[in-house]
């Protein structure tokens, strides 16, 4: 019998639905103990400085909180190879 975790991953992975490795899958994995490669490594770093200056342009408590959501969908969406080059 599968363990929940199995079951998860199983049916509710999103490659199996089509989606790519995110931000947050890597930081996952990297919570988790595993070793990621330096463009993994490298992606993550360009993420959170993009993420600081991106929240601290913000002028607004309104701007910052849109901005903060938007980010949070990007981190949990967007192709991780897609920072490589911030």
């Amino acid at each position: 019998m599968s363990t929940r975790e199995d079951i998860l991953k199983k049916y509710f992975a999103k490659a199996t639905i089509g989606g790519t490795t995110s931000i947050n899958d890597l930081r996952d994995r990297e919570f988790s103990g595993d070793s990621l490669t330096q463009e993994e490594y490298l992606a993550l770093h360009n993420f959170d400085r993009f993420r600081i200056e991106e929240l601290n342009a913000q002028t607004n408590d309104l701007a910052f909180h849109e901005r903060y959501r938007q980010l949070q969908v990007m981190a949990n969406l967007a192709d991780w190879r897609d920072f490589l080059s911030l």
